[in-house]
């Protein structure tokens, strides 16, 4: 049974990797990686625009399902080796989150509705993966168990 996740960064690095078919999280550590599965769901929620940027974005920028079987590392030169796992990404919208909220599981603790999202990725329901994909656009994929 596949498992649904919140990954968390910049748009800026969400593109990056959507374009390559790759995600990482957590400025490259393997281990919150290990723990999704191949046919596993990921939206991103993008916090700002630019990696330390001072803008709020706070948006979901990707969706997309877990390809691979285990956590790779790629070289990006200067001594920075993250891990990545490959993700198919599915064509979607960015979507605010603030019309969201409250109607998520994961938002209804009020005004810390954004207290998880500072682990970097968490496990989020079916149900809020089904919302956030017909948010995003992705309507047709918003049922599936495989998004």
């Amino acid at each position: 049974m596949s498992r649904n996740w919140v990954a968390v960064a910049s748009a800026e690095h969400v593109r990056i990797g959507r374009g390559q078919g790759f995600m990482q999280v957590c400025h490259g550590k393997a281990a919150p990686l290990r723990r999704l599965h191949p046919g596993d769901g990921v939206v991103y929620y993008s916090p700002t625009a630019v990696f330390r940027g001072n803008d709020r974005l706070q948006a979901f920028t990707a969706i997309g399902v877990v390809k691979d079987d285990a956590p790779y590392q790629a070289d990006m030169r200067g001594g920075f080796c993250p891990f990545r796992r490959d993700v198919s990404w599915h064509a979607a919208r960015e979507v605010p989150i603030r019309p969201l909220l409250g109607g998520l599981d994961f938002t209804t603790a009020g005004r810390n509705w954004g207290f998880q999202l500072r682990f970097g990725l968490f496990e989020i329901s079916e149900y809020d993966m089904a919302v956030i994909a017909a948010a995003m656009g992705a309507a047709a994929l918003a049922g599936s168990e495989n998004l």
